[in-house]
């Protein structure tokens, strides 16, 4: 099997996940190789996503590390096997890697939840309010830029519509809601859209009014996505110089933390559209 180059967050994270059970097996990757009968050269390959590696292999691999959680194992394993290029490949050398590797995360997701103090989450943006947002961008995009990044954001939200539903949870602060991308009838539009999403069994919205006081996280916004167990959950947060992907125990111990504090803070559903409805009558 020929050597990657350039491997994906998913191929990234489940080489990473093959080196922590070897880390947790006490292992180098040398005494792996020779208990695997492999070369060294494989060993670093795989964890580092550069080589494949079948179902087969990774319960081989976890058996001869003795991990005793079988569901972290048969999760592992089911990272192996999809082989078919994702919809988000057709923008591949057109938009940042990073970007598809979130799209790729959130195909494989199981539940989705989001919060933003002071924007609107991605997947419930509408085309006009994203591609508004994409003018704001530092430094400028250029025009074709800027419809890539909006078409891509869009086909993005056909997660929420697909047969087998993923959960969607988003706290959003009032703020937020107040913030007029485009002018006044975009902005409605925008609200109005909310409001309609919210009506899907699958999508949940919550706002933080502003009388709710202080809250945690310094207002970044914060995308947690459930793996098939807890230990393959990752945070995704929107940074300065770009994406960022985490997924250390003590990363996603905080953030879902925050997230149960942010939620804690906000209106129950009902609540949430009613504020959402009265801030429309005021545009």
């Amino acid at each position: 099997m020929p050597v990657r180059t350039n491997p994906t967050a998913r191929q990234l994270r489940l080489g990473a996940e093959l080196r922590r059970l070897r880390e947790r097996a006490g292992l180098t990757s040398t005494e792996a190789a020779r208990l695997l009968g492999m070369k060294q050269a494989q060993v670093s390959n795989m964890e580092t996503g550069r080589l494949g590696v079948s179902a087969e292999r990774v319960r081989a691999l976890a058996c001869q590390y003795e991990c005793p959680d079988k569901a972290l194992v048969d999760a592992i394993a089911g990272m192996t096997g999809e082989r078919k290029r994702g919809w988000w490949e057709e923008y591949r050398d057109i938009l940042p890697a990073r970007l598809l590797d979130l799209a790729e995360l959130e195909h494989h997701g199981y539940e989705l939840r989001t919060a933003h103090t002071s924007g609107m989450p991605g997947l419930l943006q509408t085309t006009e309010h994203a591609r508004e947002v994409f003018r704001q961008v530092v430094p400028e995009l250029t025009p074709p830029e800027v419809e890539h990044r909006t078409s891509f954001r869009i086909k993005r939200q056909a997660v929420l519509f697909r047969r087998d539903t993923v959960p969607y949870r988003a706290v959003i602060h009032e703020a937020a809601l107040h913030m007029r991308f485009g002018g006044r009838e975009i902005a409605r539009q925008q609200l109005k859209h909310l409001l309609k999403l919210g009506e899907h069994p699958n999508v949940s919205i919550l706002v933080i009014p502003f009388d709710a006081g202080g809250y945690p996280g310094a207002g970044q916004p914060i995308y947690y996505v459930h793996g098939p167990v807890p230990q393959l959950d990752t945070v995704q947060l929107d940074q300065s110089h770009g994406i960022a992907l985490l997924d250390a125990d003590a990363q996603l111990d905080k953030y879902r933390t925050v997230l149960d504090r942010l939620t804690a803070l906000s209106l129950i559903e009902v609540e949430s559209r009613a504020l959402i409805h009265s801030i429309i009558q005021t545009l």
